[in-house]
């Protein structure tokens, strides 16, 4: 299994986000971010902390299972990134967190990305998604 420093991308937020929450974007700008940051990476998680530290078991239980995928993806910490965490559930259409995006799309939660681990649907997404970059 490779190690999960190995399978990360790290992420640079786009735009202006800041970590205090007296000082947050207009909601439009952070909603560009997200789209601007969903369209850049093939494989997106939005989750609390990260894959190496994650905050809370629902993310956790989803990182483990992308990295188990053995291809790289990106993350974004929704904890470090109040104005991100208080709009994505807008953007999705989503109220939850984790988040998993493959070229765009949302997957969904923890439960549903562990659901397709399991059944084995996960990994043949991640790896077409992975693929079709490099064509």
């Amino acid at each position: 299994m490779a190690v999960a420093s190995d399978l990360l991308r790290p992420m640079k937020i786009q735009g202006n986000i800041r970590t205090d929450v007296n000082q947050l974007e207009e909601p439009m700008e952070v909603l560009d971010t997200i789209k601007e940051q969903v369209e850049e990476h093939d494989i997106l998680l939005y989750m609390k902390g990260s894959p190496d530290q994650p905050q809370c078991g629902f993310s956790a239980q989803a990182s483990q299972a992308l990295m188990a995928c053995g291809e790289k993806f990106a993350f974004v910490d929704i904890l470090s990134n109040p104005d991100i965490r208080a709009n994505l559930p807008t953007f999705s259409n989503w109220p939850t967190f984790p988040q998993l995006f493959v070229k765009g799309e949302l997957v969904g939660g923890c439960d549903i990305i562990v659901e397709m681990h399991q059944s084995g649907e996960l990994q043949p997404l991640i790896k077409e998604a992975v693929e079709s970059n490099n064509d």
